[in-house]
């Protein structure tokens, strides 16, 4: 699983709680938060995360990202164990 990044100007959007319920859950997986991903056109409107260095994630509400990142989470830790 890649390293999933939040940029703190966006918490205001509700992605500081997803940080803190993914880190509860999945206390192995990489997180971080930066200043600043270099998004600003998403990051103003909407809920975001990004995977790794360019995969974006976005969705118009906290909740939706965060089933989104459990989505993909999930589905990482499946190929893993099928590998």
């Amino acid at each position: 699983m890649k390293t999933i990044k939040y940029c703190c100007r966006n918490e205001k959007f509700g992605s500081k709680q997803i940080y803190k319920s993914l880190k509860n859950e999945y206390p192995d997986l990489k997180q971080k938060k930066k200043d600043c991903l270099g998004n600003c056109k998403h990051c103003k409107k909407e809920c975001i995360a990004m995977l790794g260095k360019k995969e974006l994630i976005c969705a118009s509400s906290p909740d939706l990202l965060y089933a989104q990142l459990k989505q993909i989470i999930a589905e990482s830790r499946a190929e893993t164990v099928m590998a």
